[in-house]
């Protein structure tokens, strides 16, 4: 044998992972180099989920690997592993679920129900654990979106109740519970209420990301998630007009305050492509989501087109990620769950289960 391990380590330093911005080595992904005469295993653990990506990473490492001269045959075995992140001190995690992204606007109509429900779906279509919450109690639309309007969840217990499933994903609503047309008359304390009921009497079933469609706007549901549950990052949806873009502002500005941080802006709607002609026009202005990403210092995840099909799948209860999983589109939500998750495997790890039980004793 003519190489070291440390060649080995050299080469994969060069290889870098398109969806995290690091080579394989200092993302700590490497595992397990072993040495077998000229043949050479290892592991790459990713900590985001990357069904889509894992044939790709797999040839690019052997790939790496194989410019080490003398080197034999070359297997790699790339998995992910999804742990829990921390989140706001002094709030506990959710029995069953890792880890909760709030996907939140400042302002109503800007798409945040529909980014919601696709980045959910790209999460699971990319081999994650998912579930969903709709925490929007005045507007519920997550039972339409997902094709399960008129369903009623079950309760084994008569106290907590199993989520229902659309297209792998777990879901609750307080849509679930009442007639669509029924308006929800309710203040702040009983909607609070209700909400809290919504986030921990449902079974959730190791998830590994629950999304929680948040209500537009910085009122009473907004405080009361951010004190009660525990949050792990935020995605603000905006389009590009500055009406839309002061009220993304002051949502930022919010989870700021209460220490939940913010994971990127997603910017919906940014380009209108004409489906008689092909023409490109940017109704609502243009780079709008970039600029506040640049002004606040967090990442710009991507912009979509505003585009009639992904208004018809959604209402249809067949979103674009499931409703057309090759299109342009399918493919930015795919990359946006993608960047999500990478986010959140790069923040601290959760240790409150770590930490020993102290037990005092009279000796």
């Amino acid at each position: 044998m003519s190489f070291s391990e440390q060649q080995i380590k050299t080469a994969l330093s060069a290889a870098v992972d398109a969806n995290t911005g690091k080579d394989f080595v200092t993302g700590k992904a490497v595992k397990n180099i072993k040495l077998d005469g000229d043949d050479v295993s290892f592991d790459i653990e990713l900590g985001y989920p990357a069904k889509t990506q894992i044939d790709i990473i797999r040839k690019q490492v052997i790939a790496a690997v194989r410019t080490v001269p003398g080197v034999g045959n070359v297997s790699a075995n790339v998995y992910v592993k999804i742990i829990s992140h921390a989140v706001q001190l002094g709030v506990k995690l959710l029995p069953g679920v890792k880890n909760i992204v709030a996907i939140a606007s400042g302002k109503g109509g800007v798409g945040k129900s529909t980014t919601a429900v696709n980045l959910a779906l790209a999460l699971a279509q990319e081999g994650a654990t998912v579930g969903i919450l709709d925490a929007d109690i005045y507007g519920p639309s997550q039972p339409q979106m997902l094709g399960l309007a008129g369903q009623q969840p079950e309760s084994r217990d008569g106290t907590n109740m199993e989520p229902l499933e659309a297209y792998g994903v777990q879901a609750m609503s307080i849509g679930f519970m009442v007639d669509v047309e029924t308006p929800m008359v309710w203040r702040g304390p009983m909607v609070a209420q209700a909400l809290d009921q919504l986030i921990t009497q449902t079974n959730w079933r190791d998830v590994d990301y629950l999304i929680v469609d948040m209500p537009p706007g910085t009122g009473d549901v907004q405080l009361s998630l951010a004190q009660k549950v525990p949050v792990t990052g935020a995605v603000i949806v905006t389009t590009p007009q500055d009406i839309a873009l002061i009220d993304a502002r002051k949502g930022l500005k919010m989870f700021e305050k209460v220490n939940i941080p913010i994971l990127g802006i997603v910017e919906n709607m940014s380009i209108h492509i004409c489906s008689k002609c092909g023409h490109e026009e940017h109704i609502f202005g243009t780079g709008g989501g970039e600029r506040m990403g640049k002004d606040y210092d967090v990442e710009f995840l991507g912009s979509l087109p505003l585009e009639m099909a992904i208004r018809e799948m959604t209402d249809g209860g067949k979103p674009t990620v499931v409703g057309a999983p090759d299109s342009r589109t399918a493919e930015i939500y795919r990359s946006i769950a993608r960047r999500v998750a990478v986010k959140i495997a790069e923040k601290a790890k959760d240790m409150t289960s770590k930490f020993p039980n102290i037990v005092v004793q009279n000796t």
